[in-house]
């Protein structure tokens, strides 16, 4: 048996640098928010189709008050996200939110129409983030909810947050089940220590190229903890997110 362990432990390298920190019992969104006291008034996110700044104070509240207004979601709420493609069939989207036992689905109102039915008929509301139909909230009514009225949600490491969908490459599209744990120790990985594998600092603006619905936004929780600003845009035009992070 100890011949076992020893030819086990001879094929652990590590690094020569200092562990890492990680956090063992802080849920996903105390982390990332971790240090943002220090720099409230700090720029956090950019609106790249309009050049709308928001602070980490900003971002910070708004968080809290929307969590609040699920109450009345998401990380504070101990609540689990899921994103979806937004060119998906309605019946491929019907089926990710079954899957999923989505209770609310958030969207724009152009695409209100592919999940109509599915919410009609499972008597799930939809939220819109812009001119919502009559038959929809807006998203408007969560982000006014008074923060103080959010209920502590209890949280353990282990559960889960996010629900990221496979492509479906290989077969039909899959649930990927993340952790707080999990996202904690791969954002640590990315920008905390000596010798972090993505270089953001302080005052960097970080392009959000990458679509949501895939990776749940991996690069926003890496700036939120590195207190870098992340430009954010819903169209392909690249000069004008590098207009809205220059200026």
């Amino acid at each position: 048996m100890d011949t076992m362990r020893k030819q086990k432990e001879e094929f652990i390298f590590r690094s020569k640098l200092p562990d890492i920190d990680i956090p063992k019992s802080l849920p996903l969104h105390s982390y990332v928010f971790e240090n943002f006291s220090k720099y409230p008034s700090k720029p956090c996110l950019i609106n790249g189709a309009n050049g709308d700044i928001y602070t980490y104070a900003d971002v910070e509240l708004t968080a809290r008050r929307v969590a609040s207004g699920l109450n009345k979601g998401a990380s504070h709420r101990g609540a689990i996200t899921t994103a979806a493609n937004p060119f998906s069939t309605p019946a491929e989207l019907a089926k990710q939110a079954r899957a999923s036992k989505s209770k609310l689905l958030i969207t724009q109102a152009c695409y209100y129409d592919k999940v109509k039915d599915y919410a009609q008929e499972n008597d799930v509301k939809v939220v819109c983030v812009d001119s919502a139909p009559d038959e929809c909230l807006h998203f408007s009514e969560l982000t006014q909810a008074d923060e103080n009225d959010m209920p502590r949600a209890e949280f353990s490491p282990d559960d889960v947050v996010a629900l990221p969908y496979s492509s479906g490459t290989t077969g039909l599209p899959k649930g990927v089940m993340l952790t707080h744990k999990g996202l904690i120790t791969s954002v640590a990985q990315q920008v905390d220590g000596d010798n972090p594998n993505l270089y953001f600092h302080s005052g960097d603006v970080i392009l959000c190229v990458l679509p949501m619905f895939p990776y749940l936004r991996s690069e926003l929780n890496n700036a939120l903890r590195a207190e870098s600003w992340c430009c954010n845009s819903d169209n392909a035009e690249v000069r004008g997110w590098l207009s809205a992070g220059i200026d």
